[in-house]
């Protein structure tokens, strides 16, 4: 049995896309040290516009799982051509974790909603 509201999709598809950023942010620092890498990044904001516009259909599922990622424009470039900086990274990650707490926060909560619904009549 699946229980699924339209919040805990929205909510769902909001963690998916924040875990995809956790992604890129490590594969940045995990590469801080490689010749010419250039950090990769995403619209967090923009993707889930988009995610949230369709959030019934199905083509929106499968662009929520690939967000556009592009190289981050106009961070300072070292002699080796790399261009990641591991200041920045690590605030994205605190974000990004901040981000992924709250919504594992609402997705409980919005759960637990829907028990206390299913049980009422237990009561």
């Amino acid at each position: 049995m699946e229980i699924a509201t339209r919040l805990s999709s929205e909510i769902a598809r909001y963690l998916d896309l924040n875990t995809r950023q956790i992604q890129l942010t490590g594969a940045n620092m995990a590469n801080i040290d490689t010749p010419g890498y250039r950090a990769l990044g995403m619209d967090f904001e923009a993707e889930m516009r988009c995610a949230m516009a369709g959030v019934d259909s199905p083509e929106t599922e499968i662009r929520a799982m690939a967000p556009r990622v592009f190289e981050v424009d106009g961070l300072i470039v070292r002699p080796d051509g790399n261009d990641v900086s591991m200041d920045r990274e690590s605030l994205n990650l605190a974000e990004a974790q901040l981000k992924f707490k709250t919504g594992v926060a609402l997705l409980k909560h919005e759960y637990s909603t829907v028990m206390d619904a299913i049980h009422a009549d237990a009561k």
